[in-house]
């Protein structure tokens, strides 16, 4: 099955707004799961959950016999990169607001649009990118040192997810796809000796197997997907900086579904999370 030529036709930034709405709306229903099952627990279900919605939807294991040697370690990388990233954040979630984890998480992608950047008004955009990345994080170090640490870990890994997944994407978003798909069923293998165990109780649960499988859909299939749609049509730099919206993204969410309300400070990070997008220009406009 291919991209129909209405769903390609659409802007760019159209995919990666629907990417950035469910990239934390997932992760918040996560939250919820927290109280039945272990962050681990919770990890597993997500990224085997979404492995078999590619398995059945793509059939994605034909796309990495035709690859190159080089393109199948791509994948391989992405897949474990995508298995880490997701059990780093996860862990980061059970300990810190989503929205501090959200900002946290933006600061290696600032580095990757600060690469791009070449006139003065995308360095001004990333000025305000970095003062409103500022003013959403709230962190503690004396009191979540664990927490901050998977979040580190979980920003490194999300920016080796840009990096990778736009070589993926290079080929064209249908073929982004297929190979997406190749990249969560490794995924899903790698992830199976550390989750696995945590993720036990909800065998015997069908709620929360169902409720496992929709974390699965709106925390890596939607956004995921979304995400390769944007990444063939847009500069790695661009599809960066906009990455500002995920801290807001996250900032709302939180608030919304866990009632983790946004102090003054958050709000004004927002708003010049706002302002960065609104400054930045593409690198391919005339």
């Amino acid at each position: 099955m291919r991209p129909s030529a209405a769903r390609t036709q659409l802007p760019p930034h159209t995919y990666f707004l629907v990417s950035a709405v469910f990239h934390y709306l997932g992760p918040a229903f996560a939250v919820l799961l927290f109280a039945r099952v272990d962050p681990l627990g919770v990890a597993w279900l997500r990224i085997v959950g979404a492995a078999a919605v590619f398995a059945i939807w793509r059939a994605p294991w034909r796309a990495f016999v035709g690859l190159s040697p080089a393109g199948r370690r791509t994948l391989v990388l992405l897949g474990i990169t995508l298995a880490a990233m997701n059990v780093c954040f996860y862990l980061a979630i059970a300990r810190l607001p989503l929205a501090t984890v959200g900002a946290m998480e933006f600061l290696g992608p600032v580095a990757l649009a600060a690469a791009g950047a070449r006139n003065r008004r995308n360095l001004a955009a990333l000025l305000l990118v970095v003062a409103g990345v500022a003013a959403l994080t709230d962190v503690r170090l004396e009191a979540e040192p664990i927490g901050l640490a998977f979040s580190f870990a979980n920003c490194a890994l999300f920016t080796c997810y840009i990096v990778l997944g736009h070589r993926v994407a290079q080929d064209g978003a249908a073929e982004g796809v297929d190979r997406l798909g190749t990249a969560m069923l490794v995924a899903s293998v790698a992830v199976a000796p550390v989750g696995l165990a945590d993720a036990a109780p909800a065998f015997v649960h069908p709620a929360l197997l169902g409720a496992g499988l929709g974390v699965a859909v709106c925390s890596s299939v939607i956004p995921y997907v979304c995400d390769q749609l944007a990444m063939a049509r847009l500069p790695r730099a661009t599809f960066a900086l906009l990455m500002a919206l995920l801290p807001a993204t996250a900032t709302v969410i939180g608030a919304v579904v866990l009632r983790q309300i946004p102090s003054p400070a958050e709000i004004a990070g927002i708003g010049l999370v706002a302002a960065a997008i609104a400054v930045h220009r593409d690198q391919r406009r005339k």
